[in-house]
């Protein structure tokens, strides 16, 4: 979290008010419109072009692991 002194350089860089300034920043970490924009930052990490499913993917390393 920014300190006090942080905003008010930022304000005085920025020539404005450091009321104005922290509207902004705040304004720039919120969704548009009021609406959460939901992120899936992780989707497609484990995208493959094998064919084999999951099922077949546990039994290979259940072999791995002697355990058949």
């Amino acid at each position: 979290m920014p300190s006090n002194a942080a905003l008010e350089a930022e304000a005085s860089r920025r020539g404005q008010s450091t009321d104005q300034v922290a509207a902004d920043l705040l304004a720039e970490q919120l969704p548009p419109s009021g609406k959460r924009r939901r992120q899936l930052a992780f989707a497609g990490i484990g995208e493959s072009s094998s064919s084999r499913s999951a099922a077949e993917a546990d039994e290979m390393l259940a072999e791995g692991f002697g355990r058949h």
